[in-house]
């Protein structure tokens, strides 16, 4: 983790936007969303916002089964996982002291140091499910 950019407008808008939202989004979704209430923001600006602001620590990032990187501002600055909805995109912070034990102790068995892990889980959510239980 670097430390925090210099505060632009640009990432200012971004960091906004993002702390209203509790999915992960696209930077192209952000920009849509930004463009929609006014804003001049350019898309080539929100994704170097966003890639600064994953840098510094200051949005979580995570891949999509495509592989097209998402963004999203977290509460917590500590490490933590992330219990994600397939459906709607809901996102719950979670602890994960038994995948955090099991990671510093394959490391330490394989000599390795420095490691780093990201853990997110992908289910689908109490008002997802229940909508699609009123649909079948």
């Amino acid at each position: 983790m670097t430390t925090a950019p210099r505060p632009t407008r640009q990432r200012s808008e971004v960091l906004a936007l993002l702390d209203g939202l509790d999915e992960f989004r696209s930077a192209q979704q952000l920009h849509e969303l930004l463009r929609s209430r006014g804003s001049t923001i350019g898309l080539a600006t929100v994704y170097r916002a966003v890639q600064l602001l994953s840098e510094s620590g200051e949005v979580d990032v995570l891949r999509t089964e495509d592989g097209e990187a998402v963004y999203r501002r977290c509460e917590r600055r500590s490490h933590h996982h992330h219990l994600v909805c397939r459906y709607c995109g809901r996102t719950v912070e979670i602890d994960g002291p038994v995948a955090e034990s099991w990671a510093a102790q394959m490391a330490s068995a394989h000599d390795f140091t420095d490691v780093e892990h990201t853990i997110e889980l992908v289910g689908t959510c109490s008002e997802c499910r229940a909508a699609r239980a009123d649909r079948d």
